[in-house]
Protein backbone atom coordinates (compact mmCIF):
# COMPACT_ATOMS: atom_id res chain seq x y z
CA UNK A 1 0.00 0.00 0.00
CA UNK A 2 1.23 2.91 -0.50
CA UNK A 3 2.13 6.01 1.85
CA UNK A 4 -0.29 8.41 0.64
CA UNK A 5 -4.07 8.74 2.36
CA UNK A 6 -6.95 7.83 -0.11
CA UNK A 7 -9.50 10.61 -0.98
CA UNK A 8 -12.61 10.68 1.26
CA UNK A 9 -15.76 10.09 -0.17
CA UNK A 10 -17.01 13.47 0.26
CA UNK A 11 -13.85 14.75 -1.66
CA UNK A 12 -14.50 12.60 -4.50
CA UNK A 13 -18.14 13.81 -4.71
CA UNK A 14 -17.25 17.28 -4.15
CA UNK A 15 -14.74 16.72 -7.29
CA UNK A 16 -17.77 15.31 -9.21
CA UNK A 17 -20.29 18.26 -9.00
CA UNK A 18 -17.60 20.69 -10.03
CA UNK A 19 -16.58 18.89 -12.78
CA UNK A 20 -19.86 19.83 -15.02
CA UNK A 21 -19.42 23.76 -14.04
CA UNK A 22 -15.54 23.95 -14.81
CA UNK A 23 -16.37 22.64 -18.07
CA UNK A 24 -19.54 24.93 -18.84
CA UNK A 25 -17.25 27.71 -17.85
CA UNK A 26 -14.59 26.91 -20.27
CA UNK A 27 -16.49 26.23 -23.29
CA UNK A 28 -18.19 29.91 -22.77
CA UNK A 29 -14.48 31.27 -22.81
CA UNK A 30 -13.16 29.25 -25.74
CA UNK A 31 -13.47 30.70 -29.63
CA UNK A 32 -16.88 30.22 -31.10
CA UNK A 33 -18.29 28.64 -27.68
CA UNK A 34 -21.13 30.90 -26.03
CA UNK A 35 -24.10 31.71 -26.65
CA UNK A 36 -23.62 34.06 -28.92
CA UNK A 37 -21.89 31.87 -31.73
CA UNK A 38 -25.66 30.90 -33.18
CA UNK A 39 -25.42 33.81 -35.03
CA UNK A 40 -22.28 34.69 -36.71
CA UNK A 41 -20.79 37.12 -39.35
CA UNK A 42 -23.37 37.31 -42.97
CA UNK A 43 -22.94 34.97 -45.26
CA UNK A 44 -23.95 36.59 -48.18
CA UNK A 45 -24.40 40.62 -49.20
CA UNK A 46 -26.36 41.96 -47.07
CA UNK A 47 -27.74 46.31 -46.52
CA UNK A 48 -26.64 48.11 -44.17
CA UNK A 49 -28.32 51.37 -44.91
CA UNK A 50 -28.58 54.82 -46.70
CA UNK A 51 -24.89 55.61 -47.62
CA UNK A 52 -25.56 58.83 -45.72
CA UNK A 53 -25.96 57.06 -41.98
CA UNK A 54 -22.28 56.50 -41.94
CA UNK A 55 -20.83 59.88 -41.29
CA UNK A 56 -17.00 60.75 -42.25
CA UNK A 57 -14.84 59.51 -39.22
CA UNK A 58 -17.77 57.60 -37.85
CA UNK A 59 -19.49 54.13 -37.73
CA UNK A 60 -22.89 52.38 -37.77
CA UNK A 61 -22.88 49.14 -35.93
CA UNK A 62 -25.92 46.87 -37.28
CA UNK A 63 -26.36 44.36 -34.90
CA UNK A 64 -28.78 42.30 -37.20
CA UNK A 65 -26.24 41.52 -39.74
CA UNK A 66 -23.81 41.48 -36.68
CA UNK A 67 -21.61 44.21 -39.22
CA UNK A 68 -20.01 47.40 -38.49
CA UNK A 69 -19.29 49.69 -41.40
CA UNK A 70 -17.38 52.78 -41.12
CA UNK A 71 -16.07 56.25 -43.45
CA UNK A 72 -12.86 56.89 -43.56
CA UNK A 73 -12.15 61.33 -43.74
CA UNK A 74 -11.07 60.56 -47.68
CA UNK A 75 -14.93 58.94 -48.16
CA UNK A 76 -14.31 55.03 -48.29
CA UNK A 77 -16.04 52.69 -46.34
CA UNK A 78 -14.82 49.79 -44.52
CA UNK A 79 -16.71 46.99 -42.93
CA UNK A 80 -15.46 44.00 -40.20
CA UNK A 81 -17.80 41.64 -38.51
CA UNK A 82 -18.78 42.37 -34.94
CA UNK A 83 -18.22 38.26 -33.92
CA UNK A 84 -15.80 38.53 -30.85
CA UNK A 85 -12.42 36.70 -31.67
CA UNK A 86 -11.98 35.76 -28.28
CA UNK A 87 -15.30 34.27 -27.52
CA UNK A 88 -17.74 34.57 -30.41
CA UNK A 89 -20.07 37.21 -28.83
CA UNK A 90 -21.96 39.70 -31.11
CA UNK A 91 -20.83 42.99 -30.13
CA UNK A 92 -23.70 44.70 -29.55
CA UNK A 93 -22.16 48.07 -28.30
CA UNK A 94 -20.41 50.93 -30.23
CA UNK A 95 -19.07 54.34 -28.52
CA UNK A 96 -17.70 56.32 -31.04
CA UNK A 97 -15.39 53.95 -32.95
CA UNK A 98 -14.60 51.65 -30.37
CA UNK A 99 -16.92 48.57 -30.22
CA UNK A 100 -17.33 47.17 -27.13
CA UNK A 101 -17.29 43.06 -26.74
CA UNK A 102 -20.47 42.27 -23.89
CA UNK A 103 -19.20 39.17 -23.09
CA UNK A 104 -15.68 39.73 -21.85
CA UNK A 105 -14.54 43.55 -22.32
CA UNK A 106 -12.49 42.97 -25.76
CA UNK A 107 -12.81 46.56 -27.41
CA UNK A 108 -11.80 47.12 -31.17
CA UNK A 109 -11.37 49.88 -33.44
CA UNK A 110 -14.24 50.27 -36.07
CA UNK A 111 -12.36 51.63 -38.04
CA UNK A 112 -9.24 49.27 -38.70
CA UNK A 113 -10.75 45.66 -37.25
CA UNK A 114 -7.60 46.18 -34.44
CA UNK A 115 -8.20 44.99 -30.56
CA UNK A 116 -7.75 47.80 -28.50
CA UNK A 117 -8.25 46.09 -25.26
CA UNK A 118 -7.64 42.51 -24.41
CA UNK A 119 -8.59 39.46 -24.01
CA UNK A 120 -8.73 39.08 -27.62
CA UNK A 121 -5.43 38.91 -29.48
CA UNK A 122 -7.34 38.90 -33.23
CA UNK A 123 -8.64 41.36 -35.59
CA UNK A 124 -12.05 41.32 -36.88
CA UNK A 125 -12.93 40.21 -40.06
CA UNK A 126 -12.87 42.25 -42.68
CA UNK A 127 -15.59 42.08 -45.27
CA UNK A 128 -16.12 43.55 -49.01
CA UNK A 129 -18.28 46.59 -48.74
CA UNK A 130 -19.99 48.90 -51.65
CA UNK A 131 -22.41 51.52 -52.51
CA UNK A 132 -25.20 50.18 -54.24
CA UNK A 133 -28.03 52.83 -55.85
CA UNK A 134 -27.07 54.71 -52.51
CA UNK A 135 -27.14 51.84 -50.14
CA UNK A 136 -24.28 50.38 -48.02
CA UNK A 137 -23.87 46.74 -48.91
CA UNK A 138 -21.35 44.21 -47.10
CA UNK A 139 -20.52 40.67 -46.46
CA UNK A 140 -19.25 38.16 -49.26
CA UNK A 141 -19.63 39.02 -52.82
CA UNK A 142 -20.40 42.20 -51.98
Amino acid sequence: MSGRPSASRRTVLRGAALTPAVGLGLAACAPGGGAGSASGAPTAPVDLGAEGEVAEGGAHLDQENNVVVSRAADGSLKAYSTICTHGGCPINALEGTTLICPCHGSRFDATTGEVLQRPATTPLSELPVRVENGRVVAGPKA
